[in-house]
């Protein structure tokens, strides 16, 4: 994933800009980039975070910069913000989302005059510039922008700023969030809103699916109202948002609590103590002690002096290791236990395997399975928040395979995704004996839709139940 932050205001915003960034570091993990705009112009720093945290690689850049108008971003994949130069001035821009259909827009850019691309070291042309490049196709840059939400197939969200202020834009069906932020010296838009609460800023207003804002110190105008349909990705909740931030008025740690409830609710195992896998399953364990009664417990604790998030390397292996290294089992809390184990979810299947067999050798009884989602048996059409390459990366899609062989109908994947089929009984039950589970029992779809609090209608469930009802092109501007 990505995640970016931007501040318009009446007074120099760099440390602003600095901090809001950097509380966007469990987005990514390669690069970290902040431009902003004052008296001297445009100014602009990118660096690889790879091995370290993003505020480290800063701390220079910022004594240096100075101006009333930023933006930044931290990045799992390219470097941005990009600073462009075109017929509609200068600019720079930052971006959240996934183009599924780059080649296509790619030879769009070249019939229409573009010469070249700067490649990554990748060999793919930099997705950030390819918006620009887009959005260079119009005459004003909101209809650039319309633009880019009209063209690319996957998802989109942008923040682009001028000399004058920010840009803001919202992906089409709103897969991702932006939220804006005020205080007296101006406004900020952001990924995460737990982003600006430290620095003074009160929450402002969500923006709508595929809606367009500029802003300035002193002002937000709408530039494109927003659309009818909303599609927001409901792992945002599950997995990869902030316990403190918010989205569409629902708060990530409080969804997590009656996540863990409701699958409380639904079970009548007998167990010692729930643990969360931390960090993200730690709210679903404590909401399912707290309906169930059950302790809640810390068998093993997360190591983050040298193990932070920011650092996770491309390879399988290299993760798994770390991911090993990472915790530290607490012995008295496991020797003799029948614990009840929540994550927020089995991608893969390797890491929470291993996690089992390390509770295991530590003297666990009984380890018992709970996912707070339902089986991921769908690749994510629309954002990039797992490195899996193909959809056989899925414990779930490979189990598939070995029951029904190679060739799958969608009404076959139906029925697997069904938590009352048969189906679906025996794709878990395959999945638990893998992984040496004493017990598996994932989230129900509608449970979860029921802990987010939204109608499912507004949420993106694609990679768990492959419904995929938008085509990117419906809803039209409201009041």
């Amino acid at each position: 994933m990505s995640g970016f932050f931007g501040v318009a205001s009446k007074e120099d915003c760099v440390l602003d800009v600095f901090f809001g960034v950097d509380y966007h570091s469990h987005l990514g993990t390669r690069r970290g980039g902040m431009a902003i705009h004052g008296d001297k112009g445009f100014g602009r720093a990118i660096h690889n975070i790879e091995n370290s945290p993003f505020r480290t690689k800063f701390e220079k850049d910022i004594e240096e910069f100075s101006g009333n108008i930023g933006i930044g971003c931290i990045s799992d994949n390219e470097a941005q913000p990009l600073l462009v130069k075109s017929h509609l001035g200068s600019f720079a821009i930052t971006t959240i989302g996934r183009i599924n259909n780059v080649q296509e827009l790619q030879d769009l850019c070249f019939e229409k005059g573009v010469t070249h691309f700067l490649e990554m070291s990748t060999g793919e042309v930099n997705p950030t510039e390819l918006v620009a490049s887009l959005i260079n196709h119009k005459d004003t840059i909101v209809e650039g922008l319309r633009y880019v939400q009209d063209v690319v197939k996957g998802s989109m969200s942008i923040l682009l700023m001028s000399s004058e202020g920010i840009y803001a834009a919202r992906d089409r069906v709103g897969r991702t969030p932006i939220v804006i932020g005020e205080k007296e010296t101006g406004f900020c838009a952001t990924f995460e809103s737990s982003a600006f609460l430290n620095l003074g800023y009160h929450h402002y207003r969500d923006l709508g699916p595929g809606e367009i804002v500029f802003i300035t110190p002193q002002r937000i105008e709408v530039k494109q109202k927003p659309l009818e349909k909303m599609k927001i990705c409901s792992f945002l909740w599950v997995y990869y948002g902030y316990p403190t931030s918010t989205y569409e008025g629902v708060n990530v740690e409080c969804m997590r609590n009656r996540c863990g409830e409701l699958l409380a609710n639904r079970d009548d195992v007998e167990v010692d103590s729930v643990a969360g896998v931390p960090d993200s399953g730690i709210a679903h364990a404590v909401g399912y002690a707290n309906a169930s009664g059950v302790p809640f417990a810390r068998p093993f604790i997360k190591y983050t002096p040298t193990w932070p998030r920011s650092f996770m390397p491309t390879s399988q292996k290299q993760r798994s290791m770390i991911a090993k290294m990472k915790l530290i089992p607490v012995q008295e809390k496991i020797k003799d236990k029948r614990l009840l184990l929540i994550d927020d979810s089995i991608v893969r299947g390797t890491q929470l395997g291993e996690t089992t067999e390390f509770l295991y050798e530590s003297g666990a009884k009984e380890v018992h399975v709970r996912p707070a989602c339902p089986p991921i048996i769908f690749g994510c059409k629309y954002l990039n928040f797992s490195r899996s390459k193909s959809e056989m990366d899925l414990i779930t899609r490979r189990v598939i395979r070995k029951l029904e062989g190679d060739d799958v109908s969608d009404e076959v994947l139906a029925e697997y995704a069904d938590p009352d089929s048969d189906r679906y009984k025996k794709m878990c039950s395959e999945i638990c004996q893998r992984s040496n589970f004493t017990s598996l029992r994932y989230h129900r779809i509608d449970d979860m839709v029921k802990a987010i609090g939204l109608d499912k209608c507004q949420l993106c469930t694609y990679c768990f139940d492959g419904v995929e009802d938008d085509k990117g092109k419906d809803g039209e501007g409201k009041d």
